[in-house]
C-alpha cells in the first residue's frame, strides 16, 4: 500500500488508521529488501502530544504501545492516568512514553522519572543532570538518543556534527545513562525525495558510531537506534534505515488544542 493523504482517511478510526501505517511501514521494508538491503525492525511512535487520554487508549486498542510527547508536564499528566501496565500477560505490550520534545533543565527530574527514552539529547550539561537524577532517585538506566542537528534551523534544537564527540564521550562515561541511537528532525520539504539526504545522513554517522562502539548494548533496542521520519516522510526515513517512526498526524488527524 503506497502513501495516503491524510485526507484519505480523515473519517477513518484510529485502529483503520494503525492498520494503515503497519502495512505502510511494512511495504517500505519489503522495498528495501527488494534492493537486497537488510531491512531492520521499525517501532512506530504514536506522538500523542496535545491528544486526549481517550485518544491515546484508543491508540492502545489498536495497538500501538510506543507513544511520543513534547512536554514533559503534559506527558505526566497522562502517566499518572495511562501508566506502563496495560493489563496485557506479555510485558512487551506494556506502554512505552517517549520523550521527542527539547528537555528543559528543570524538568529534567520528572522526564527521569516519567519516560522509558528520551530522544532528544543535545548538550553535556544534560546528560550529567540526567545520570544524577537517575541515581539519586534509583533508576538502574535510561536509554537516550541524541538529537542531531542536521538542516542548522534556528527554530529546533540538536547538536551539531562536529559537537558530537564530547557528548557522545560523556554518555560513555555513565553509569545509568545509556546512549542508543541517533535522532534527527529535519527540514519541512514538501518533496519528500528531497528529505533523503538528511536521513543519509544521519544513518552515515549512526555507522561511524556504530563502528566505534558508541551504542549501549540494551536488549531491547538495535545498535545504534535511529529515530527520524514524521507523518509526512516516514516511508523514506525507513528506506534510508530509521529504526524509529515518529507519526502523529496520520494516526490521531489534526492536533488536539491544549
Amino acid at each position: 500500500m503506497m502513501s495516503q493523504s491524510l485526507s484519505t482517511i480523515e473519517n477513518k478510526s484510529i485502529a483503520v488508521r494503525y492498520a494503515v501505517l503497519r502495512e505502510r511501514i511494512a511495504a517500505a521494508r519489503r522495498r528495501i529488501e527488494r534492493d537486497n538491503r537488510e531491512a531492520g525492525e521499525v517501532r512506530l511512535i504514536a506522538v500523542s502530544k496535545t491528544h486526549s487520554v481517550e485518544r491515546v487508549r484508543e491508540a492502545i486498542a489498536a495497538g500501538a504501545f510506543d507513544f511520543g510527547e513534547n512536554r514533559v508536564q503534559e506527558a505526566a499528566a497522562k502517566f499518572e492516568i495511562i501508566g506502563r501496565d496495560t493489563s496485557h500477560d506479555d510485558v512487551s505490550n506494556n506502554v512505552r512514553w517517549h520523550l521527542i520534545g527539547h528537555l528543559q533543565a528543570n524538568k529534567a527530574r520528572r522526564a527521569v522519572n516519567v519516560f522509558d527514552v528520551i530522544h532528544s539529547i543535545d548538550s553535556v550539561e544534560l546528560v550529567k543532570r540526567l545520570e544524577r537524577l537517575c541515581i539519586e532517585d534509583g533508576r538502574a538506566e535510561l536509554p537516550v538518543l541524541v538529537q542531531v542537528d542536521l538542516g542548522g534551523e534556528a527554530t529546533k534544537t540538536g547538536i551539531g556534527v562536529a559537537d558530537l564527540p564530547p557528548l557522545i564521550e560523556a554518555c560513555a562515561q555513565c553509569e545509568r545513562i545509556k546512549l542508543v541511537g541517533l535522532m534527527t528532525l529535519p527540514p519541512y520539504l514538501e518533496n519528500v525525495e528531497d528529505v533523503r539526504l538528511y536521513f543519509r545522513r544521519l544513518r552515515e554517522l549512526r555507522d561511524e558510531w556504530r563502528a566505534r562502539g558508541a551504542f549501549a548494548p540494551l536488549s531491547d533496542y538495535a545498535n545504534g537506534e535511529l529515530s527520524m521520519g514524521m507523518s509526512h516522510d516516514f516511508e523514506v526515513a525507513i528506506e534510508e534505515g530509521a529504526t524509529m517512526v515518529r507519526v502523529g498526524t496520520q494516526l490521531f488527524g489534526a492536533r488536539e488544542q491544549v
